[in-house]
């Protein structure tokens, strides 16, 4: 299973708390739920995704 880990600014980590807090749920279930929203069904969609995020500082995906 792959591991993301997204380095957020101060003033990100407040807004996803506050929106996390609104939502019900801790802040990594409310980042789940983001993630699985927009369904990925094909190839396309995958690279499309990809190439959208490449050269973002703040991801980065191990391996465990």
């Amino acid at each position: 299973m792959a591991i993301l880990t997204v380095r957020l600014t101060e003033e990100e980590e407040r807004l996803l708390e506050r929106r996390s807090r609104r939502a019900g749920m801790k802040k990594a279930s409310f980042v789940r739920k983001l993630i699985r929203e927009q369904p990925l069904e094909t190839a396309a969609d995958v690279l499309a995704d990809a190439a959208r995020r490449m050269g973002d500082t703040r991801l980065r995906v191990a391996r465990r």
